[in-house]
């Protein structure tokens, strides 16, 4: 199985997922997947597949009205990338600081 991380990556990596979450996440509500898929030159089903891996990731949610499937970005599960690259951001930092007074001492 894989893990959250993997997941969100995996479902960002592709620029038409990240142009589908990015028409949720400006929506004003949630959108059908017929008005998704009319934002777009591929088929519904071609769509329908991209946010299957968006709901799988955890990126949006899908609402059933009728016979109609609606879809809601849910922007904040991103933030579990954004700790995992505080991570590295931070362990770059310091070793770009002790590199530096490294330096400073040096000449």
């Amino acid at each position: 199985m894989q893990d959250k991380i993997t997941k969100l990556f995996k479902a960002i990596s592709d620029p038409t997922r990240r142009d589908i979450f990015h028409a949720l996440v400006i929506a004003t509500s949630a959108l059908s997947i017929s008005q998704i898929s009319n934002q777009f030159d591929m088929t519904r089903q071609g769509v329908t597949k991209h946010i299957k891996t968006l709901e799988e990731a955890g990126l949006l949610k899908i609402q059933i009205q009728g016979r109609e499937r609606f879809c809601l970005a849910k922007p904040g599960e991103l933030e579990a990338i954004n700790k995992w690259l505080k991570f590295y951001e931070q362990f770059w930092d310091n070793h770009l600081d002790r590199l530096a007074d490294y330096l400073d001492h040096q000449a």
